[in-house]
């Protein structure tokens, strides 16, 4: 496929005002590398508790980094994989008979939790990850999954990925 050079463009604006400009930009965007448009910053965060002040904490966090990266004016992609424990995050089922049983304080704080993660969601981006042997291991049905979760086959497996393949940093909060 053969590119306009600087001359032609120069000839077609003079013909035509703006076509030139137009071409020599598209030329330019042809020519970026792709990894111009990679974040900057790359964050995975591992729920694989069912504590609600620990995931409280963890959504502080998030939302503590985010605006320093906003005003940094930096682009940044932050993932939360759940799995075995972090599970109860991700649906409004109980979980009975399973080893992540919901309890009352977790029942009294799920709403509020929802809430802020969605939150994080429409304001920011955060995108969140399930571990589908879990889901599977629990017998949870996956529409009963919150619509804003993503399934993956695998937690840890995509949490080795998003480290090893894809450069994201590894947060976990105790």
């Amino acid at each position: 496929m053969k590119h306009p050079n600087l001359l032609e463009c120069r000839r077609l604006h003079a013909v035509r005002p703006g076509l030139g400009a137009a071409i020599l930009l598209a030329m330019l965007a042809w020519a970026a590398p792709s990894h111009a448009f990679d974040p900057e910053a790359k964050v995975v965060y591992h729920v694989d508790y069912g504590d609600p002040q620990r995931l409280s904490s963890m959504l502080t966090s998030i939302n503590n980094m985010m605006t320093y990266y906003q005003d940094a004016f930096m682009d940044v992609d932050v993932r939360v994989v759940f799995m075995a424990d972090g599970i109860r995050f991700t649906t409004d089922n109980d979980l009975e008979g399973t080893p992540f049983e919901v309890d009352t304080e977790f029942r009294e704080a799920r709403g509020d939790l929802r809430t802020r993660m969605s939150g994080l969601q429409q304001t920011h981006g955060i995108q969140y990850e399930l571990c589908d042997i879990t889901r599977s291991q629990v017998r949870l049905d996956a529409d009963q999954v919150h619509d804003n979760v993503e399934r993956v086959p695998s937690g840890v497996v995509r949490l080795a990925e998003l480290q090893n393949e894809q450069g994201f940093a590894y947060i976990k909060i105790d």
